[in-house]
């Protein structure tokens, strides 16, 4: 029985080792294999069609948003705090609008003082005499 069982263990691994050598090598895909037969014209169309379906939905996309933000959109206003949080945000902003405006007011009164200010001095201004002083080397110490 023993030498029934190392011949089948020997045939088994005479098979396993032909079936190794025997087996196929996996080669990288390569691409530019039949690149000549591709027809161009069968690619444009591709790519045209591929083309014409992103503008359509990206339009579809931009009409949703715009005109039926609640179909895409998740409804705020059932997330009470997140509500409260946009509403108060909005109130913010609107805030911070109001006073944007009220100071673009300001610079605009304080831009027409500063030019009459320069008017003025460039009307009476006369040429002033700056007189330079040279400051004296301090004496070395001998």
């Amino acid at each position: 029985m023993s030498f029934r069982l190392s011949v089948l263990v020997l045939a088994v691994a005479v098979v396993t080792v032909w079936a190794q050598r025997k087996r196929p090598t996996q080669n990288e895909w390569n691409y530019r294999d039949g690149s000549e037969k591709v027809s161009m014209r069968g690619v444009a169309n591709l790519t045209q069609v591929l083309d014409n379906w992103r503008f359509d939905i990206l339009t579809e996309m931009k009409n949703l948003l715009q005109n039926d933000h609640q179909s895409v959109l998740p409804d705020y206003h059932r997330i009470q705090p997140l509500s409260e949080a946009l509403d108060d945000l909005y109130k913010e902003f609107n805030a911070l609008k109001a006073h944007l405006g009220d100071l673009g007011e300001k610079v605009v009164a304080v831009e027409t003082f500063i030019d009459e200010l320069k008017t003025e001095r460039a009307a009476s201004a006369t040429p002033v005499r700056r007189r330079i002083v040279k400051k004296k080397a301090p004496a070395s110490e001998a």
